[in-house]
């Protein structure tokens, strides 16, 4: 899991939006109030918890609602009138009876509870419900646009078309031209828009287009059976030359001058770039002079394949490209070729390409480093490297402190906690979808938490986000204090945004392991934001993100007990976590660069990338900027500086880098 976001000081009392961004992903919610009334192993900390009988009779009246005795649901239900879970549990009466609910009762819910999360998504299922049962004047009276999915607006048209509003047609085609499948429920509605006669060849082909590039191709072949005969044997041809592109060799059999003729090619000459990217541009050289491409097209199709051959190893041709057609250049070819040319300690050519970028992004800290590296590795003008070295420093970020201690002085380390007027708070912290969050975050419900808590901060203005980031750190809600400093684009909170969480397990596993707690801080910090229940999509789990099968190796190895569920606990996310980070750093001779390379990509990748060869070896700073995965070269950059910050956070002075680290060359 990734929430990146070093945030950016660019002087003192100024900032500027970080350029890592992260993907962070939320898996389920695993634990929950026990029957029992006790709090499962992730809820909140015990020093915010109260309403003790309200949450154990809301647990006994889920018990009841589960095992479907309403009456003794209905008893339960009448002690909770003034507890903010009670719509949860009101939610799921009318949900477990929806074939026996009528209008007032959804009426009096959705009245009780306006434009709430639980609200939205019963108005939702109410809909799907009506549509199940043919009631299509109340399908159009609950429907409504912002409270919609593509199902529910295919149910809405299949309402407006059965009660005779035939302008539902004019709504159709944007939902059947689209790159995958639609719906089921959307099939009536395209069958009588079909046999309205409004499905031509235009509106096929562009569908069998999207939906070739998005690789459905099966769904392809079916939209191409919609279309005349002639338009079909064209994407008959399209479909041949997806599979196999080399065909485009036999240039006669592609003469035809059409749009779709061209859409052929180009597809073709990128699909046959990704197998032989120097055939496909020697074939594009061939097809420009033959075909009359739109400018667009041209400039598309020669960039896709400029960036496969610098993939495939064709550096010479790309730049060859990209030197004839300048318009071709992007930030992304741009960066690769810089990168190619750090590999490489080409710095005239690093240089060069530097200059091709955008001013904004010249001017990054980024590139500004890199520029002022070039300049003193050239020989060149050493005044305006120690200038942009000077520039960089002030900057709180990777490269600011790789400046600082190139320039020998103090990491820029701006601590401004935000201040919140008392009335803001107050009534963010009386909003009712946020005590619900609170109450939900607190008896461990951590995915109906989040929801309750997405919910009602969307429609939040930044002011009233960030008392709502400041009131989630309060209560030991981590994730959502982090995430708050971000959607505000406040960069200067370090205690909301660097939190000291989980200390005493830290400060533990730090002991045992001989692993400084800064790092320790910095890969939860940077695999979780501190969520303990997180799951990414490959299957990691908790705090500091461990797969079952590594945490499992490393329990072994270490003497420790284990069960997949254990990694949602924060003691045993955090032992185990450290334990692995510590084989990691004996792997790699203490090494942090590389163990937190190996963290995120695995050990065997790590070494893969080293260079063997002492010749080709590289300095650490070229290393990092060159990790051929952009996940991995943000991670390494984001757990370094987040170290530092620890560093600060715990009262201590660390070196961003050690001269053991400084001086070994990867």
């Amino acid at each position: 899991m990734r929430l990146h976001y070093l945030g950016r000081q660019t002087q003192p009392g100024k900032t500027r939006l970080s350029t890592q961004v992260g993907k962070f992903v939320l898996g389920l919610a695993f634990t929950m109030l026990l029957p029992n009334g006790t709090l499962a192993a992730n809820a909140a900390p015990s020093s915010i918890s109260d309403k003790t009988e309200q949450r154990k009779t809301y647990a006994e009246a889920q018990q009841a609602l589960g095992q479907s005795r309403y009456s003794d649901y209905q008893q339960l239900v009448q002690q909770l009138e003034h507890y903010s879970l009670k719509p949860y549990l009101e939610y799921r009466y009318i949900t477990r009876r929806l074939s026996r609910v009528d209008n007032a009762e959804v009426d009096q819910f959705l009245s009780a509870y306006p434009e709430s999360y639980l609200a939205n998504k019963l108005e939702r299922l109410w809909v799907e419900k009506l549509a199940d049962t043919r009631r299509w004047e109340d399908v159009i009276r609950y429907y409504r646009a912002d409270n919609s999915t593509t199902e529910l607006h295919c149910l809405s048209l299949r309402a407006r078309l059965n009660t005779g509003d035939k302008t539902a047609l004019d709504e159709v085609a944007p939902l059947w031209n689209v790159s995958q499948s639609q719906h089921k429920a959307c099939d009536p509605v395209f069958a009588a828009w079909m046999d309205a006669g409004l499905l031509n060849d235009d509106i096929a082909w562009q569908r069998f287009e999207k939906t070739m590039h998005a690789r459905q191709r099966s769904l392809a072949r079916y939209i191409s059976k919609q279309m005349t005969p002639e338009v079909k044997k064209l994407a008959d041809l399209y479909y041949e030359v997806d599979s196999n592109p080399r065909l485009l060799s036999k240039m006669k059999r592609f003469s035809q001058q059409s749009e779709r003729m061209q859409s052929i090619i180009l597809n073709g000459l990128q699909r046959l770039s990704l197998r032989d990217a120097k055939q496909a541009i020697d074939l594009w050289h061939k097809y420009d002079a033959q075909q009359l491409f739109a400018d667009q097209a041209r400039i598309d199709t020669q960039r896709y394949i400029a960036v496969r051959l610098l993939r495939q190893g064709y550096t010479d041709d790309a730049e060859a490209l990209l030197a004839s057609t300048p318009a071709l250049s992007t930030e992304t070819v741009t960066e690769w070729l810089i990168r190619d040319a750090l590999r490489k300690q080409d710095w005239p050519r690093v240089q060069k390409w530097i200059s091709q970028l955008p001013a904004e992004e010249q001017g990054s800290e980024r590139w500004s480093y890199w520029l002022a590296r070039a300049l003193l590795q050239s020989g060149e003008n050493d005044e305006q490297a120690q200038q942009l070295y000077s520039q960089v420093a002030q900057t709180r970020s990777f490269y600011g402190f790789l400046a600082a201690d190139i320039l020998q002085q103090e990491y820029e380390l701006v601590d401004k906690p935000v201040q919140i007027e008392a009335p803001i708070s107050d009534q963010v912290a009386e909003n009712p979808g946020i005590i619900r969050a609170k109450e939900l975050f607190i008896i461990g419900e951590n995915l109906n938490a989040r929801r309750e808590w997405y919910h009602t901060t969307r429609s939040m203005d930044e002011q009233e986000v960030i008392a709502a980031g400041k009131l989630a750190e309060s209560w030991g809600w981590h994730r959502n204090g982090i995430q708050a400093m971000i959607q505000a684009s406040y960069w200067d909170d370090l205690q909301t945004r660097f939190p000291i969480a989980y200390r005493e397990h830290v400060d533990v596993t730090a002991k045992e392991t001989a692993i400084s707690p800064h790092l320790l801080y910095a890969i939860a910090r940077q695999e979780s934001a501190f969520t303990p229940d997180a799951r990414s999509s490959a299957g990691a789990l908790g705090l500091m993100q461990l797969l079952p099968s590594t945490a499992k190796q490393t329990a072994h190895r270490s003497g420790m007990s284990f069960s997949t569920y254990d990694l949602l606990k924060p003691e045993t996310n955090i032992a185990l976590g450290g334990r692995y980070l510590g084989q990691l750093l004996n792997e790699f001779d203490g090494n942090r660069i590389l163990a937190a390379a190996a963290y995120n990509a695995g050990p065997n990748r790590v070494k893969k990338w080293l260079n063997k060869d002492q010749a080709t070896q590289l300095p650490f700073d070229i290393w990092i900027e060159t990790i051929p995965y952009r996940e991995t070269r943000g991670y390494v950059q984001n757990v370094l500086a987040y170290s530092v910050i620890y560093g600060y956070r715990l009262g201590e002075k660390l070196p961003f880098i050690t001269p053991g680290e400084a001086d070994k060359s990867l």
